[in-house]
């Protein structure tokens, strides 16, 4: 669905920014005025047809949820051999951009194996497995700040519109409050309706450039440099546990 890719403060140290920086959009319009209406509408409303119900969540929280369809799906951590699945399923989800005419950013590479597994290894890379032991989804994360910083979140289209992608921010929320995490990072654009917009209905929230701690002013020079301030970008964060009350639907 959306989270950042490569060129970010990750165990694999510097690397070249991956310009498919989200599942649903890369923000390659100016401004969501720039954006076509029909592109819009159309994405966003499988943004919010993703947001599950409120209250919805306990057993996503639990590592078991039903999805859209009422399917049960599992989540749990993501196997070294299912690695290139990661792989498979970013790619899929590149449909999202060249359905709205943007074949460069669909056919951006996902991360190679080797980085994936550093992600791995930490215990940082979650997957969503539907009925079958299929994964349909991932997040991967880091440590940035002393925070749980959403590197990528991917889903593939065959199983987007589901909650499933927003059930995997909920569960690692639940993994970053039990680790005593204080918050969830993330980077995106802010005028892409399903990324700032859709992120803040998550529980996000914008932060000002004196907000930036080290880490995410690191990740922020970084996009600068690799050409994403081209379209306005920010920095988020999500307080977990006790910290959540009052923040949920802020901008």
């Amino acid at each position: 669905m959306v989270g950042s890719r490569r060129g970010e403060a990750t165990r694999a140290g510097s690397r070249p920014i991956n310009y498919t920086a989200h599942a649903y959009g890369a923000g390659l319009y100016p401004s969501a005025t720039a954006i076509p209406a029909p592109v819009v509408a159309s994405v966003v409303a499988s943004v919010v047809a993703s947001v599950p119900a409120p209250g919805g969540h306990d057993s996503a929280r639990a590592g078991i949820f039903h999805d859209g369809d009422n399917e049960s799906v599992r989540i749990r951590p993501v196997r070294f051999e299912e690695l290139s699945v990661l792989q498979d399923i970013e790619r899929a989800a590149g449909r999202w951009f060249r359905d709205i005419g943007m074949p460069e950013i669909a056919d951006d590479e996902p991360l190679t194996v080797d980085e994936l597994a550093l992600y791995q290894r930490a215990g940082h890379a979650w997957g969503t497995a539907d009925g079958t032991g299929r994964l349909v989804a991932y997040l991967i994360t880091d440590l940035v700040d002393g925070n749980m910083h959403i590197e990528q979140v991917s889903v593939r289209p065959d199983s987007a519109r589901r909650g499933v992608g927003r059930a995997l921010i909920e569960h690692i929320a639940d993994h970053a409050a039990a680790e005593a995490i204080p918050a969830l990072t993330l980077t995106t654009f802010v005028h892409v309706p399903w990324n700032a917009p859709y992120y803040a209905r998550c529980g996000f929230r914008c932060l000002t450039e004196a907000e930036l701690a080290p880490g995410l002013r690191e990740i922020r020079n970084r996009e600068t440099v690799h050409g994403l301030n081209r379209w306005p970008r920010a920095a988020m964060r999500r307080e977990v546990g006790r910290y959540s009350v009052g923040l949920v639907g802020m901008t």
